[in-house]
């Protein structure tokens, strides 16, 4: 048999059955390379065995031809041998069972019932990863201001990779646009489309025609009617019959007719996500480009140091800490998560990632939110002497206790993985946001950064003008309250979308409850209660 049972059931082994929402986590996004590797496999294995089946009909036709050829010389003459007569009624039973055996194709459905079993064992990305995919994709394009061409050539950020877009995968990401009503970026893709069509030598699976019908729409649906008129007469030349393209003509022409106007078309305005505010939306993605920085004057103010906080470990093996901005203080303690620590926190909680939530600060659910794209997983201290260090740390780095802390969120990002602009701790009027815990509000919050990142994934400070680049090993630490117990509005923050490469993290949040002689109240605090975003 030509299955290769033993290797597939070998991989088969070493897989998980979770088939929604892979796109959220590239950690989940590795194992469909070993399903392309079954899939291709499986491929090669089908050709192979339909080349021997073409082989053996191949046999029987020549063979036929070559009698029949015979035959036809002089039928009677011919006939009046027995043996021909004979070998005439073999040919057209047995022989011809035997070659509608191979007619049948028994290869395909031995290859379709394996194809299902597959399907039920291992990862198969949804229409639902291919869309979020995409947005993904989109989203990496408008952040960080990436021309849609470059993008097509494999150009990421002005770092040149390998792999490039063919037409049929420019007209899939406008395809993907035009499901969401996202006409701009619809038309980004299909002209792009159209240029891969005309360069490709090979020709393309997706027609010119219908590359033509979804681009002169999407500019119609921009006010350019002017372009998908004569798009749309590019279409007809190609398809004449094609009926939807015939309305469509006669509907961009009279509205040429009654709006003279729009002959003069108007410039393309970008879509912006209806999430955030323009001018919010603006500088989170200039921070994420690192187009906005500190100003001077205040990073000359910081400075960097050892720690001891009285506490013997630290004697041995004191803190490096490195300010990153004074009010609010956020600190960067370098080097306080090791390699193997890393190593054994994602083995942990990789089999656990589910995709990660908000909560909603009417209810107190938690419930899934388009404008946080990464997976996550929680683990406890009692779970491995590793976590219960990490809490210790914690404690060390921020003269608080971990005791009415949440446990260690794990968080691996996806394709395009970001979290859009939040405060980590409830406001006035969010009071169920924290409520099942017990433990008050999330007085400060520990990110530790598991990976380095090839490009993106910074965390940012919207009203600081900050960002943080993720350093294997590094933790940033701030105080989400004022020691009145209102929360700081400075702290304001959101994960960039990473452009190249997989991003981990991992958060401990710290509670009021248990703070009081660690970080006592100060009511007279004075501070500004305005809300900054």
């Amino acid at each position: 048999m030509w299955w290769y049972p033993c290797l597939v059931a070998y991989l088969l082994s070493s897989l998980t059955v979770i088939q929604a929402e892979l796109y959220t986590a590239l950690a989940d996004m590795e194992e469909l390379l070993t399903t392309e590797v079954v899939l291709i496999r499986t491929l090669d294995q089908y050709i192979e065995a339909q080349e021997e089946r073409l082989k053996m009909l191949k046999k029987y036709s020549n063979g036929f031809k070559m009698e029949h050829a015979e035959a036809a010389k002089d039928v009677p003459e011919y006939l009046a041998n027995p043996i021909n007569a004979f070998l005439v009624v073999k040919r057209l039973t047995l022989d011809w069972k035997q070659a509608e055996h191979y007619m049948k194709d028994h290869v395909y459905q031995e290859a379709m019932d394996n194809m299902t079993r597959y399907k039920q064992d291992l990862k198969f990305p949804t229409d639902e990863d291919l869309s979020g995919a995409a947005t993904a994709l989109l989203r990496l394009q408008d952040t960080y201001k990436l021309e849609t061409a470059s993008v097509a050539r494999g150009e990421l950020n002005g770092v040149q990779y390998t792999t490039q877009l063919t037409a049929s995968d420019c007209f899939e990401l406008g395809r993907q646009s035009y499901n969401t009503q996202d006409f701009y970026h619809t038309a980004l893709w299909m002209g792009e489309a159209l240029k891969r069509h005309d360069m490709e030598r090979n020709g393309t699976s997706t027609p010119k025609w219908e590359i033509l019908e979804y681009l002169a729409y999407s500019k119609f649906m921009q006010g350019q009617v002017k372009s998908a008129l004569h798009l749309t007469e590019e279409l007809l030349m190609i398809f004449p019959t094609h009926q939807r393209a015939q309305g469509n003509k006669l509907y961009y022409q009279e509205a040429l007719n009654k709006s003279p106007e729009l002959k003069d078309e108007p410039p393309k305005v970008n879509n912006v996500a209806p999430t955030l505010e323009v001018t919010e939306r603006e500088k989170y993605e200039m921070l994420c480009r690192g187009d906005l920085t500190v100003p001077p004057a205040i990073v000359a103010q910081l400075k960097c140091r050892y720690v001891h906080r009285n506490v013997p470990y630290l004697r041995l093996m004191p803190l490096k800490e490195e300010e990153a901005y004074l009010q609010p203080r956020i600190i960067l303690y370098r080097d306080v998560m090791y390699d193997s620590e890393i190593d054994l926190i994602k083995k942990m909680a990789q089999p656990r990632l589910r995709r990660a939530t908000v909560q909603n600060y009417k209810t107190g659910e938690l419930e899934i939110a388009n404008y946080r794209i990464s997976k996550s997983a929680w683990l406890r201290e009692p779970e491995h002497p590793v976590i219960e260090r990490i809490s210790r740390r914690v404690e060390h780095m921020t003269g608080l206790t971990t005791s009415t802390a949440e446990e260690l969120q794990v968080v691996n990002y996806g394709i395009g993985g970001h979290y859009e602009p939040h405060y980590d701790f409830a406001r006035p009027g969010e009071a169920n946001a924290f409520k099942s815990l017990g433990t008050g509000n999330r007085v400060a919050t520990v990110l530790f950064y598991m990976s380095d990142v090839a490009q993106g994934g910074a965390t940012v400070f919207t009203s600081l003008n900050l960002s943080l680049w993720p350093e294997k090993g590094t933790a940033a630490f701030w105080h989400n309250l004022h020691s009145s117990g209102d929360g700081d509005y400075y702290t304001r923050h959101a994960a960039c979308p990473v452009l190249t490469g997989s991003k981990w993290v991992s958060n401990k949040w710290l509670h009021e409850a248990g703070q009081e002689f660690m970080r006592p109240c100060d009511p007279s605090e004075p501070i500004s209660k305005q809300e900054l975003s």
